[in-house]
């Protein structure tokens, strides 16, 4: 596993630094088509990366459909040549407004609003017939996470009233289940089951003439799963780059971490210690438990970790590395890892390629 991540010169980068590895997530992109059966069928959230940069690679391989948790995330995603867009966060405050006004600056683009409350939709309705605006809107749908969304037995009636308001387009559901189970079978059953009951709501949608056009699935762990049992759109998201945290809790699921902080053993503490330069400022800290994993030292646990410090520990006395030692720490949750840095750089191949921008980091760029 080392040997993908380790770089040939290391010289003159600072750390800690964010390294993509280009050639690990093109594999990742061709992995989740082939799971999808078809680019077309992709639509995947872009909340993991942020990047401008990344989305245009997605594009080279076909997918043109993307979600986003940000306004600004949205804007990236249009800039890029996005075919649709879908904002998966309730529209409040200004944040209508905002996304109104960046749905006409990329009149070629198609943008999706979410809802789960009737209020909430009622005055984006009356902001677009104000602004003489069309927007396309999704039922956002509690499938169990009770986060956002309707819940199930009230789905069919919801969609019902949203569909009658004036300015916006009802076109469809939002199915965000939030699966984190890690047995397969267990997980598929559970997918099976919550896609038959909305599938049933679909039904009797359709036959009352509500336009259900557009349903969009899923995240990175149950993607597979509504895969095999639908055909609706699917939205893995951290498996296009990938991180240790689902590559041990699904392994079902063929994708390889493509991301590492590069650090530097900084101090031996103690006999048995050593301390890199990667505080939790430099790492996400969630979930609880061990924030990364150091690609090559196994026996190495961690200790305590502070702002600019992490302490660890070599298993069995190993030999810890000797200070000023580059190590490459594959983060648990990439995701706000990626939100921690202004740029990535990206290698391949043994050599840092170039930089990305975390393009999307500040949460209002123009818009």
């Amino acid at each position: 596993m080392y040997s993908q991540y380790q770089l040939n010169d290391t010289g003159n980068l600072n750390t800690p630094c964010l390294i993509y590895y280009t050639d690990i997530i093109r594999e990742n992109i061709q992995t989740i088509i082939r799971i999808a059966g078809d680019p077309e069928r992709l639509w995947p959230h872009i909340k993991t990366h942020k990047s401008l940069e990344l989305i245009k690679l997605q594009i080279q391989y076909g997918i043109r459909k993307f979600k986003a948790a940000t306004i600004s995330e949205a804007e990236i995603a249009a800039a890029a040549g996005a075919e649709k867009v879908l904002l998966a966060y309730p529209l409040i405050g200004p944040a209508r407004k905002r996304f109104l006004d960046l749905a006409e600056a990329y009149p070629s683009t198609v943008f999706y609003a979410v809802g789960d409350d009737l209020e909430q939709l009622g005055e984006l309705s009356e902001l677009c017939l104000q602004f003489n605006r069309r927007m396309a809107v999704l039922a956002d749908v509690d499938m169990g996470m009770n986060r956002t969304g309707v819940p199930v037995s009230q789905l069919e009636a919801f969609c019902r009233m949203a569909s009658q308001l004036k300015g916006i387009s009802f076109e469809g559901l939002h199915c965000y289940d939030g699966s984190h189970e890690q047995d397969f079978e267990k997980r598929d059953a559970e997918i099976a089951s919550l896609d038959l009951e909305i599938n049933q709501v679909i039904s009797h949608l359709l036959q009352e003439g509500v336009n259900c056009s557009t349903v969009v699935a899923g995240g990175s762990p149950s993607f597979p799963c509504h895969a095999r049992h639908t055909d609706w759109y699917l939205s893995p998201g951290t498996l296009i780059v990938q991180d240790a945290g689902y590559c041990q809790s699904f392994p079902d699921i063929p994708c390889t971490p493509g991301a590492a902080v590069l650090s530097r053993v900084v101090s031996h503490p103690d006999s048995d210690l050593f301390t890199i330069d990667l505080g939790y400022k430099g790492i996400a800290a969630d979930p609880p438990g061990q924030r990364g994993y150091i690609a090559g030292l196994e026996d190495a646990e961690p200790v305590m970790q502070s702002e600019e410090h992490w302490v660890f520990r070599m298993k069995n006395g190993k030999n810890r590395p000797p200070i000023g030692t580059c190590l490459y720490v594959i983060p648990t949750h990439i995701c706000p890892t990626t939100a921690l840095y202004p740029e990535i750089l990206t290698a391949e191949n043994g050599s840092v390629t170039g930089s990305w921008n975390v393009t999307a980091r500040n949460r209002k760029i123009t818009y």
